[in-house]
């Protein structure tokens, strides 16, 4: 008899517990290219969120970039998208002038106040914030301190225009180029100088002060300051030739000092670094922020803001930091962490340079149109950048390259 009251009774608590499992809510959540690198830092993230939220089961699902907005476009037509989905800053104001993600507010609460206010920024359409900031990055200047005192330039650009003064002091004192400048979205520069790109839906980026910002790039190039190659050069061509002592500084994420340390030891040893500095626009530049977004039509969109807000959260971005050595929170308390800050007192220059990027964080924003805003988005961009390349080599003057292009945005504006 006690035999059977036994097994009923267990029959019973394994019945409860089959109930529990299946009342589960299952908070599928979708990231791209972070598989199988970063499979460590999600299974404790999901361990960690699933064990403090009875009734909640994240499930991580990792993919290709370009395969995450068809299979989320399906998902939302099928009724059954997943709790979040990993974004960037572009896709969000897509998405979200599309109606396809939901405004976060109501979620957020005062939660809101966790995050960057530039952070924020990047992901608030029309007033209404529509993500949950993840990890980003901003660019720092690692510069030969050699190169620097032969020119007699005491310290790093505080402002642009030291940037680049001091640039045409190195060319002319050593006759070594000095920076690279990333040149392959000159919308961004526009923005980090605090220039607007339209307005009133009519390009607006020929007047005078956009001239006079182009100019001094062109001046740059003129005097050799900027390699002759600067069009061609990416992210790894620009490690190579600083590594190389052919430029004096080098303007790109911190991690790029590790293959300083690991290819040219002795560039590495006399490295000095300083924040990338602030032009009128007063916003770092080298910013891509990823994020999270609520899709339309999930199931518990409550459910699935409390684990956006997990995901992004003070304690999972500085450990998600730690996992990938690159990328830096999008909220204020992180970034003070010391695994941040401790850098600056260390003789280790990769850590200095992570120490300074954490304090840039505050003005890290994405600079680039939000889409939508140009018809032809791709031909209008390569003729900004074929005319933005002539100007600057010479080959045509600033005002009448940009009066060129901002006509040819302007027939297409017309016809949206």
């Amino acid at each position: 008899m006690k035999l059977k009251k036994m097994l009923t009774a267990g029959a019973v608590v394994f019945g409860f517990a089959a109930l529990q499992a299946q009342a589960a809510t299952e908070l599928e959540f979708w990231t791209f290219n972070l598989a199988p690198k970063f499979n460590g830092y999600f299974e404790q993230a999901v361990t960690k969120f699933n064990a403090a939220n009875p009734g909640l089961q994240a499930k991580w699902v990792d993919m290709n970039w370009d395969q995450i907005q068809p299979k989320l476009i399906a998902s939302i037509a099928a009724g059954n998208p997943p709790a979040l989905v990993n974004f960037n800053v572009p896709w969000v104001h897509e998405y979200a002038q599309q109606g396809n993600i939901l405004p976060l507010d109501q979620y957020l609460g005062a939660d809101k106040n966790t995050y960057l206010a530039a952070a924020l920024k990047d992901v608030t359409v029309n007033g209404k914030v529509y993500a949950f900031p993840w990890y980003n990055s901003v660019s720092i200047i690692a510069y030969n301190k050699d190169i620097f005192a032969k020119a007699g330039v005491k310290s790093a650009p505080k402002n642009f225009d030291e940037l680049v003064s001091e640039a045409k002091l190195i060319k002319a004192k050593t006759g070594v180029a000095a920076f690279a400048p990333k040149m392959d979205n000159f919308t961004g520069w526009f923005y980090y100088a605090g220039l607007p790109m339209v307005e009133n839906g009519k390009a607006v980026f020929n007047s005078p002060k956009h001239v006079a910002f182009v100019q001094k790039f062109a001046d740059l190039y003129k005097a050799g300051a900027l390699p002759k190659d600067v069009f061609k050069m990416a992210f790894e061509q620009e490690i190579a030739a600083y590594n190389s002592g052919k430029i004096a500084m080098m303007t790109t994420a911190p991690q790029a000092l590790k293959r300083t340390e690991t290819d040219a030891k002795a560039i590495y040893d006399k490295t000095g670094v300083a924040a990338f500095p602030t032009d009128a626009g007063k916003m770092a530049f080298g910013a891509w922020m990823l994020d999270f977004v609520i899709p339309k039509g999930t199931k518990d969109p409550a459910a699935s803001a409390k684990l956006g807000k997990f995901l992004t959260s003070d304690e999972q971005q500085v450990t998600f930091s730690k996992a990938t050595e690159t990328t830096f929170p999008s909220t204020k308390k992180a970034n003070l962490d010391p695994y941040f800050q401790a850098g600056a007192k260390s003789a280790d220059v990769v850590d200095q340079a992570r120490a300074v990027a954490a304090k840039s964080m505050e003005n890290a924003r994405t600079l680039t149109i939000a889409p939508g805003v140009l018809p032809d988005e791709a031909a209008m961009n390569k003729k900004l950048q074929d005319e933005v390349q002539s100007a600057i080599e010479g080959r045509k003057s600033v005002k009448a390259a940009l009066d060129e292009v901002v006509a040819a945005w302007n027939e297409k504006l017309g016809k949206k």
